[in-house]
């Protein structure tokens, strides 16, 4: 079989390991990678016996598919060209940082028969716990992640960059959108949210997410509410309390996916370039709504998107 050529632009935190992860893969042949910074990717390529890019059309020219891992506010722009010259692409979280951005994507790549995937491998979390599979719908879902800040992604807001995660969840925990949005942000570091508490309303079932990046701490935890029970997860220690009669997988960290849902994301992303897969983890059109429902968000608070 002819394995794929692959690259990445970035290299940064998360294009070192989408890098990583490509290199690792027997079906696929890591060609390089693209980032302004030279020296960084210099270093990146020569980890891997790849080769560092002048410019992302001369990396496309080499390439099946690719990663994006640029900063946020760059996914679009990036994307655009790739899904042009018929490329495969895995986007990392934000889609987009505009949903008509967002939707020419969807559209290019319909109209070029391309995989476009986002992200969102906390969906891989939650299908290694076996909690997709619920006959029930949650009543309420509570949600917290923050952390400390850092400076990464600071050209967009927290919601764009934290509360995607937990917006991708509830959307697909519900089985609907959201039909209230309502949210108090603060900002600390740009115009943006660097602080945001969001209740959204899904009919009858209400769902709160916090999420900050100017905390003292990190905190990652989930609690979903049912008509049978509630199950507390924390995405940091790996493991839950459930107390619903959900027959959920308590040792999903163990599992190929659950111990690294980013690598699994990666994997099936490739699956379904090669068909071997019906479909990435998250796709353009729910990359999209997740995209939609958090530009919501940041309106309902006053705040702007973008730093």
């Amino acid at each position: 079989m002819t394995r794929l050529r692959a690259g990445v632009l970035g290299a940064g935190a998360f294009g070192r390991i989408h890098a990583r992860k490509y290199a690792e893969d027997s079906r696929v042949h890591f060609v390089g990678v693209f980032d302004p910074d030279d020296e960084r990717a210099g270093q990146l390529a020569d980890t891997h016996g790849a080769e560092s890019f002048a410019s992302l059309d001369a990396l496309l020219a080499e390439i099946d598919v690719l990663t994006i891992a640029s900063p946020p506010s760059f996914h679009a722009a990036n994307a655009r060209p790739a899904l042009l010259a018929g490329k495969h692409v895995l986007v990392e979280k934000p889609l987009a940082t505009d949903a008509a951005l967002g939707a020419e994507l969807v559209a290019i790549a319909a109209a070029n028969k391309c995989v476009l995937a986002c992200g969102h491998q906390e969906r891989l979390v939650f299908d290694a716990m076996g909690l997709f599979s619920a006959p029930e719908r949650p009543t309420r879902i509570e949600s917290v992640r923050e952390g400390p800040w850092t400076g990464r992604s600071a050209d967009v807001s927290v919601t764009l960059d934290l509360m995607v995660h937990d917006l991708d969840l509830a959307l697909k925990l519900m089985g609907r959108n959201a039909d209230r949005v309502a949210a108090t942000a603060r900002a600390e570091h740009g115009k943006a949210a660097d602080q945001i508490v969001a209740t959204l309303g899904f009919g009858d079932a209400e769902a709160v997410f916090t999420s900050s990046r100017i905390a003292t701490d990190r905190k990652r935890t989930m609690r979903a509410v049912y008509p049978s029970g509630e199950i507390r997860i924390d995405f940091l220690a790996r493991t839950f309390e459930n107390t619903t009669n959900f027959p959920l997988n308590a040792a999903f960290a163990e599992t190929r996916i659950g111990a690294d849902p980013l690598g699994a994301n990666v994997s099936i992303f490739i699956d379904a370039v090669l068909g071997v897969a019906p479909r990435p983890v998250v796709n353009g059109e729910e990359a999209l709504a997740v995209l939609k429902l958090a530009l919501d968000v940041d309106r309902a608070s006053g705040l702007p998107s973008h730093s």
